[in-house]
């Protein structure tokens, strides 16, 4: 049999059949369609969250308040829960420490904010300077803190547009209104450019003041007189240099806080990549898992096909027997059966990548982050393909060595 007429022989019967065609064709597209739509919804994922965390900072190094170690077994609280880095901390980082752009000590609280019969809970963030170049933040209106304003613990502040919008109205200009935080009396200066995000980590719901300010009037001094701070952002000149920066920053700490392992230390230091990596390995997993789960479909949708290919040869018994009676040969069935079997996943295939496109497109709709990945498209209709061959095989086989005068005699 030539080629073309194979291909139209299989046209033919699988036609027959529309209701039962599209059945079978059905799981193959609900299993390409989850895949792509899983995978897309999944990397998009990891590139959302990747997206976050670098727009945080450039090239940062982050110094956290640790555990507050006393002597014997008792500590003060758990990671982060402590006032162990101070004001004179970050000032010895900015004095000692080399190719970096900036040291910035932060002092975050969340307080309750009030302004003209409006109210919102919201972080507040005690800073100084340079804070825009470590945390890649740009003014939109307005101007950020400067020296003089950090040096006297001026009552002023800048509004994220978030905050913004709550406490003034959305697009309103601020600029020169007073706010309340914690009810103190605090003048603004300025607006900062949107930057995204949700919940806790919405980087445009916030509020920077001058760390000094913040020290005096917010949280208070220590009763032994010193500034605590949160935590000591910094930014090194490039990506090859934050190993160096970070060892730097490691080294100074331990030094000034008279201990010889970080291990044990009470602080942290974390690198931007090393958040990068655990972020992307979380989601990787997860898109993994996402994907295997949609995968089953897959199986399921092969197992379909295998039902309708043996149904089908039974039903064409007295067909093949003719067949092979008038001299088709047993590579002629062989290879007409296996044919119908990966049509029906090659059309599957295709019409599973629309939906599987689709469901993404739908879903970065509604809020969801979507990207879709060619290789795991190409990946998926591979799949598919081998699904029909292997799936296929037996029945085509099982048809091909049927003997012709028992399949004539077949009822």
């Amino acid at each position: 049999m030539k080629t073309r007429d194979i291909f139209q022989e299989s046209y033919t019967a699988l036609a027959a059949n529309k209701v039962r065609t599209a059945l079978t064709m059905l799981g193959i597209v609900i299993g390409i369609g989850s895949v792509i739509a899983m995978v897309g919804i999944g990397q998009g994922a990891q590139g959302s969250i990747e997206a976050n965390i670098q727009s945080i900072g450039s090239n940062l190094i982050t110094v956290s308040s640790g555990v507050q170690r006393t002597t014997g077994a008792a500590v003060s609280g758990g990671l982060g829960s402590a006032q162990t880095l101070t004001q004179e901390d970050a000032d010895a980082l900015k004095e000692e420490l080399t190719n970096i752009k900036a040291v910035s000590p932060e002092l975050s609280r969340r307080y309750q904010v009030t302004a003209k019969g409006t109210n919102t809970n919201t972080q507040v963030i005690g800073a100084e300077t340079g804070y825009p170049t470590v945390r890649n933040l740009n003014i939109d209106s307005g101007s950020f803190l400067n020296d003089e304003q950090v040096k006297n613990a001026s009552k002023v502040a800048v509004l994220g547009p978030t905050t913004r919008d709550t406490l003034f109205g959305e697009g309103t200009d601020p600029i020169g209104q007073t706010i309340r935080i914690n009810g103190t009396q605090f003048k603004v200066i300025g607006v900062t450019q949107a930057k995204g995000g949700s919940g806790f980590t919405n980087q445009d719901d916030m509020i920077f003041v001058p760390i000094s300010a913040s020290q005096r009037y917010l949280v208070g001094l220590s009763a032994s007189g010193k500034a605590y701070v949160s935590s000591i952002a910094v930014s090194a000149e490039n990506p090859e240099v934050m190993t160096e920066v970070q060892n730097q920053v490691t080294q100074i700490m331990l030094q000034r806080h008279n201990m010889s392992d970080i291990a044990t230390a009470d602080f942290t230091v974390q690198n931007q990549s090393d958040l990068v990596s655990a972020a992307s390995s979380v989601t990787e997993t997860l898109t993994i898992l996402l994907a295997s789960i949609a995968g089953i479909s897959l199986l399921v949708g092969g197992i379909g096909i295998m039902n309708m290919m043996l149904t089908t040869v039974t039903e064409r018994t007295r067909e093949i027997g003719l067949r092979k009676a008038i001299g088709a040969t047993r590579s002629d069935i062989n290879f007409q059966f296996l044919t119908e079997a990966i049509i029906l996943t090659f059309v599957g295939g295709g019409i599973g990548v629309i939906f599987g496109w689709a469901v993404s497109l739908i879903a970065s709709n509604f809020g969801i982050t979507s990207q879709i990945d060619y290789t795991s498209v190409l990946l998926a209709f591979g799949v598919s393909a081998g699904i029909g061959v292997i799936f296929g095989y037996y029945p085509a086989r099982r048809a091909s060595r049927l003997n012709p005068i028992e399949a004539l005699r077949y009822e």
